[in-house]
Parts: C-alpha cells; sequence; structure tokens
C-alpha cells in the first residue's frame, strides 16, 4: 500500500512549471549559496515570484535546490526513488522535515529548514552534547511511528514478515551488491581484485547472516549523520532530520548501526548514544531494543563491508580531479583505512601494504588517463617502461605494445585480474597483437618460505627453444615499472573467451588428463637443463631437497617455530636426524617444474589436455619429485595416481625411472613434512592466504599435521589440539 498520487497539472500548464523550475534551478546553480552533498549540489536562494506563484509559498522565502550530480557513482542503497512521497509520509509524525515543493528527473526543490548543520557545530570525531544525543535518540525513536501504509510501495524483494530481522539485514548484502558493486564493476572491478575483493565477497557474507532476536520494522533514515541534522535556530524541535533520498523500511537497528559510522563518534561515547537510543525506543516501541546488545554488531559489520567499495571509489576517482603525491598518499591512506574495516566481516585474508595500494590506484589512473598525467614529471619518469635486456625485444611485440599492454592493465575489468600468492596476474589485449596478454607483476612485500632457483623466463625461453611438447607460456617482456615493480608479459593461455575465468583441475584430474600431464612430465627431459642451470646434475638431489627443508625451518619466523614446538613438530636439528635415515637411488636429472598444485595447470581442448603456468619454483633434479609432488599437492584418486607412475614409467627411459617403487614414498614423506611447516607459518603470519591453494591446504590442516607427524614416527602432544584450535582461530 502507497501514498495518495498528488495532483498533477494539465499538460500546457506541466509544461509552464518546467520552464519556470528550469530558469529557477539554472539561477540556483548560478547565484545559490552551495552546500555540498555527495549525490547533489545543494543550492539556498530565496524564491522569484514566479516559483512562489507555483508553489503556493511567499516570494524571497528561501528554499533549498537539489540538483542530483550526473557523475555522482552508484555508491548508495534505494530502496524508493521518490523523495517526495518518504517526506510526504514523515511530516505527520516529524512536521518540521522539509516539504517536497517540486520534484522532478535530475532536481527537486525542498523548503528550508532555519538553522546549521550540526557539522558546523560540532565537528566529526568530536564528542555530541548529551542534550544533541538525547535528541538524536529521540528523533530515530519517533521515526518507529510513522505508519507503514503511509509510505511507498516496497520492492519485491522484501521480506514478507515484517519481524525478520536476519532476513532484513541478509537483503541489504544482496542490494549492496546489486547496487553498488555491480554497477561500478566495469569501472572498479579490477581495482577491487587487485585489492584482494573477492567478486562474491558480499554474497559470502549474505550466507553468514547469523540468526537474531525479532523486532517490528519501522521507517529508517539510514543516513543521519551531522550534515543531516540542522540545529534549528527556533530551537523547537531543537534537530531536524534533512536528506530523506536513502530512506528505507525494517530493522530500526540498522538506522542506530549507520548513525553510529557516519556520525564518527569517539570511541568513548557510542555506549553512551546506544543507551540513548534503547531508552528512547523503549518508550515508542519496546520490541525493537530485542536483542539490542547481540545483534547490533552484525549491522554494525555490515556497514563496514558495503562502505568499503564507495570508499575506494571515492579515493580513486579523487585522483582524477586533483592529483599529486600528496593525493596519491592520502587516497591510499583512505583505501587502506576501508580495508582494514572491512577485512572482518568480508573476510580479507590479507589488508595490502601501502605500497601495494599506492601501485594499484596509480595503475588504474594512468590507464583512466590513457597515460596522458600531463605537467608532472615524476609522474611520467614513474610510469617509463624499463626493459630487462636479458629478454630480448621479440618481433611482432615490440615495446609500444609493452606500454599498450601497462595502459590496459589498470583498466581490465574484476574477471581478468587473479591474485596469486606472490604475483597479480592481468589479461590485456594489445592492439595489434593476435592473442590475450598477461601481464605478471611481481608483488611487493611478499615472503615466500619456499624459494626460487631458476629465472622463470630463462626456464619459460629453454622450454619454447627445445620445441618439446610441453604446454607453457610464453614470454614476451620482462623489466620494471613504477617504483621498481618486477613484471613480465606472457602470452595468456587460458580460454579464448578471456571474461571467462581459467579452469583449473582443482578437485583433481580426469584421466586424460593425468595422461597429457604424465607426457608433458616426460618431455620435460628432452629441455637442455644446462641452459637454465649449467652446473646443475651433480647428483645427490634428494641429500640438496632436503637440506633446503631444514634450512626453511630453521628460518621461520619465531612465532612459527614456537607453535610447531607446541605441535609436536621437530626443531631443525632434530628434524635432520629423522629425515637422514632415508635415502633415495640416483636418477638421470631433467627440468623440473616444482610446484605442479592445481591452480598451476590450466585445461584446454586439445590432446596436451592442460598447460602448466607459474614456473617460478622451477628446478633441475630427480624426475620421480615433480610427480609424487603434484600427487602430493593435488587431489587424486588411487587409480589415478597408478594410471600416472605407470605411463610414467612406460613412457621414460630405465635412467630416470629406477627404483622408483621404493623411492616415491620417500619424497612423499619430504612433502609431507614440508607442508606441515609451511602451512603453519602461513595460519600464524597470515601470509598468503588469499590464494586459493593456501586457503586450501590451511583449512586441512590438522589432517596435514598429523599425517607429518605420524610419517615422522612422532606422537601428537596433549597440547596439540587446543593449541591448533587456537592458531586455527
Amino acid at each position: 500500500m502507497g501514498a495518495s498520487p498528488r495532483p498533477r497539472p494539465v499538460l500546457g500548464e506541466r509544461a509552464s512549471h518546467d520552464a519556470t523550475c528550469r530558469a529557477f534551478v539554472k539561477l540556483a546553480a548560478e547565484l545559490g549559496q552551495e552546500t555540498g552533498g555527495h549525490h547533489n549540489r545543494n543550492y539556498l536562494l530565496p524564491l522569484t515570484e514566479g516559483m512562489a506563484r507555483m508553489v503556493g509559498g511567499a516570494a524571497g522565502a528561501w528554499v533549498t535546490v537539489r540538483i542530483r550530480r550526473p557523475d555522482a557513482l552508484p555508491v548508495v542503497i534505494r530502496t524508493w526513488q521518490n523523495e517526495a512521497d518518504v517526506l510526504e509520509a514523515v511530516r505527520g509524525v516529524l512536521p518540521h522535515t522539509p516539504r517536497s515543493l517540486v520534484e522532478r528527473d535530475g532536481f527537486s526543490i525542498h523548503s528550508f529548514v532555519d538553522g546549521v548543520p550540526l557539522s558546523s557545530v560540532c565537528d566529526y570525531g568530536k564528542p555530541v552534547d548529551t542534550l544533541f544525543v538525547k535528541a538524536l535518540a529521540g528523533l530515530l525513536a519517533r521515526m518507529a511511528q510513522v505508519r507503514r501504509g503511509a509510505l511507498p510501495a516496497l520492492p519485491p524483494v522484501w521480506p514478507r514478515n515484517d519481524t525478520d530481522s536476519q532476513g532484513f539485514l541478509r537483503t541489504l548484502v544482496h542490494l549492496a551488491d546489486q547496487q553498488i558493486r555491480r554497477p561500478n564493476r566495469d569501472g572498479f572491478g579490477g581495482l577491487f581484485a587487485a585489492l584482494g575483493i573477492s567478486e562474491d565477497a558480499l554474497a559470502g557474507l549474505a550466507g553468514r547472516v547469523p540468526a537474531m532476536a525479532r523486532r517490528p520494522y519501522s521507517l529508517l533514515h539510514a543516513d543521519l549523520h551531522r550534515d543531516n541534522v540542522i540545529v534549528s535556530h527556533a530551537g523547537d524541535p531543537p534537530l531536524v532530520c534533512v536528506d530523506w533520498e536513502l530512506a528505507t523500511y525494517g530493522d530500526p537497528l540498522h538506522d542506530l548501526a549507520t548513525h553510529l559510522v557516519r556520525m564518527r563518534y569517539p570511541a568513548h561515547q557510542r555506549a553512551e548514544v546506544v543507551d540513548a537510543w534503547g531508552e528512547a525506543m523503549q518508550q515508542v516501541r519496546p520490541a525493537a531494543v530485542n536483542g539490542l546488545a547481540k545483534d547490533l554488531r552484525h549491522y554494525l559489520a555490515f556497514e563496514r563491508a558495503q562502505s568499503v567499495f564507495p570508499d575506494v571509489m571515492r579515493a580513486a576517482r579523487s585522483l582524477e580531479e586533483s592529483f599529486t603525491q600528496a593525493s596519491l598518499d592520502e587516497a591510499t591512506a583512505e583505501v587502506r583505512r576501508a580495508l582494514e574495516a572491512a577485512a572482518e566481516p568480508l573476510r580479507l585474508v590479507a589488508v595490502p601494504k601501502e605500497g601495494e595500494i599506492r601501485r594499484a590506484l596509480f595503475r588504474w589512473l594512468v590507464s583512466r588517463k590513457n597515460g596522458d598525467i600531463s605537467g608532472r614529471a615524476w609522474v611520467a619518469e614513474a610510469f617509463e617502461w624499463q626493459p630487462d635486456r636479458r629478454v630480448p625485444e621479440r618481433s611482432g611485440f615490440p615495446s609500444a605494445a609493452v606500454r599498450e599492454a601497462l595502459l590496459a592493465e589498470g583498466a581490465a575489468p574484476a574477471g581478468r585480474v587473479f591474485k596469486g600468492t606472490a604475483h597479480l596476474n592481468t589479461v590485456v589485449a594489445v592492439p595489434g597483437f593476435d592473442s590475450p596478454v598477461v601481464v605478471r607483476r611481481k608483488l611487493p612485500d611478499v615472503c615466500r618460505r619456499e624459494r626460487g632457483f631458476l629465472s622463470e623466463h630463462a626456464v619459460l625461453r629453454a622450454i619454447e627453444e627445445s620445441s618439446a611438447r610441453v604446454a607453457a607460456p610464453r614470454v614476451l617482456a620482462l623489466g620494471e615499472t613504477y617504483q621498481s615493480d618486477t613484471i613480465a608479459l606472457h602470452t595468456y593461455v587460458g580460454p579464448r573467451d578471456v571474461d571467462r575465468p581459467p579452469n583449473h583441475p582443482v578437485h583433481g584430474l580426469l584421466p586424460h588428463e593425468a595422461d597429457g600431464l604424465v607426457d608433458q612430465l616426460c618431455a620435460l627431459t628432452q629441455v637442455r637443463y644446462e641452459q637454465v642451470d649449467p652446473l646443475a646434475g651433480q647428483g645427490a638431489f634428494h641429500d640438496w631437497l632436503r637440506e633446503q627443508l631444514i634450512s626453511l625451518v630453521r628460518d621461520l619466523p619465531k612465532a612459527s617455530q614456537q607453535a610447531a614446538r607446541h605441535l609436536g613438530l621437530p626443531d631443525p636439528d632434530r628434524l635432520q636426524l629423522i629425515l637422514s635415515r632415508h635415502g633415495v637411488s640416483d636418477r638421470e636429472p631433467a627440468l623440473l617444474h616444482g610446484d605442479l598444485n592445481p591452480w598451476n595447470l590450466v585445461r584446454r581442448d586439445d590432446d596436451l589436455a592442460l598447460t602448466i603456468i607459474d614456473w617460478e619454483m622451477a628446478v633441475v633434479g630427480d624426475p620421480l619429485y615433480d610427480l609424487v609432488r603434484h600427487l602430493h599437492l593435488t587431489p587424486t584418486r588411487p587409480e589415478i595416481r597408478e594410471r600416472m607412475f605407470r605411463r610414467w614409467e612406460r613412457r621414460l627411459p630405465a635412467e630416470y625411472t629406477r627404483d622408483w617403487r621404493k623411492d616415491w614414498r620417500v619424497y612423499r614423506r619430504l612433502e609431507i613434512v614440508r607442508s606441515a611447516y609451511v602451512d603453519l607459518d602461513r595460519i600464524v603470519t597470515g601470509v598468503s592466504l588469499d590464494a586459493p591453494n593456501v586457503r586450501r591446504a590451511v583449512d586441512s590442516y590438522a589432517v596435514t599435521l598429523a599425517v607429518a607427524t605420524g610419517s615422522l614416527g612422532l606422537p601428537v602432544p596433549s597440547t596439540a589440539t587446543p593449541y591448533l584450535a587456537r592458531a586455527l582461530a
């Protein structure tokens, strides 16, 4: 049931009114006193005689002209499109609320509330006088007296039950996704992805909304901050709410939460505000305070979660208006604050550091400006491409193509940005080049416990020059950009439709994929490994691998070492003693990938079945190790494992496979123990938890620990279970 429609003028009269309004709005923009606003430009000026006759007011009376900003980002949730209908409904309960005199597409004219914004009396961040706190709480409580029947009709997605608090919050989360994130996906989706905000972050939050106490729905202002509260000159009433365009209907606890966040009360005053709201609401609608102490935090978490999107977008857009080193630093700090606030509710496992944020904002801006940020010498110098001469310029991909790829990088949509443990990978189109390109940017401040020993570009070039049937990307360029960021450009090996994500065998290989991978591992023996590691092939690979693991454990941070002791994992010296009891036979060496987890395999439609990517952990050593490490990192059914071993043995000469049946379990034990230490370190330090392969490993850590200690012949100590629970939390 909605509000009764207001009488409309006949056609000729409407045209005359429109002309009068347009002239008045133009006058407001030229001569009026501007009062700002995120979504509207608000101007104060007196009514002309023509406008006064039209709206039934007195000439010279002040009004507020609200002009919708044409470039305003969709960064808010709107329940109703027509603010005038809301104002009409509210006036019966709050008679001093502004009246809507004119409502048109793009602008509106409201009666003027004589007073000053609360922000001019008491700025953001400062304590608010107790009398004002009680008056604000009273305003929020009185909104519960507005009848639903007086309000416009609600959208069809609204919960049917007018006391369903859980349903209302879940609806809010879905609306934030539909009205804020999705409309801005094309312009900002890649930036969100680069900052670690996944596309399903809000969907995940909606799925985690807990059961809450039932509270009767009421009208909510939903944007009650210091600029939207007028301290009236008359003093009766002391405060008047303005700007009702974001009003909604639902759980009153949501209004309290948005008020707490957007008013920016000092931390010590929040309890006073909550108590004042509870007392005021108790007098008007006692059931509205049900579960206040328990449920308020869920709405506060939602407010922090959804705010990260407008906060990041506004910070980025501010750089288009004024770009200096100071403005970039300010935007970086604002984005970091927003990410830190949203980290818990959105489960952002790692908030980027300032350097990574600054680089992401810079790339976004350069792409928006098409590389033209005129008159700033430091910017031109920062964006200059510095090629690494170890990778000569390729025919068909000159330096100009590199620049085109870098310009496209910051504007890439979210579906083309993939964040891994050590790299940000962005798929772009380069004019004149016949296939998509991956800009592979090394993330700053990433600490990888497992070291790489060979240069990825050299490994890929050796594979390409060998003509071996190994499906791997081709290196197009290598070099440095802004603030010495290391980047590599590779050919893209995902689906032809680049807007579809690459398909990884995360649940294990299909039989033909297992065959294809084995065939490629066998083909790697044809690559001249001396080209990438002239000193390799001296034997004792297993001994070297074991020593690398001991060094890794020895170099773990103190907190990780302490956690390992509590969980029953041995210290480096004891670990070395245990592992030294086992050895393997020498086999002919070959080039190995070194990290064949499912996310480093991309499905393809030919007989090769899989493309192998991310060769940073490549090493020269025992071919058996590559196969065993893959089986450790990938869910593999016993029949697939046996199929791969049989095919691998059949396809390789004996010098590569001798004694594998007794040796493969030695490598398997080594990898299980490695995972026990590496995954525990990730849990303790939080490093790389946003990478899917790391997330899966961490989620199954209890099993990893049990298998590792068992393989070492050690018992799990009685302190392990509570300590592990604490570590995983």
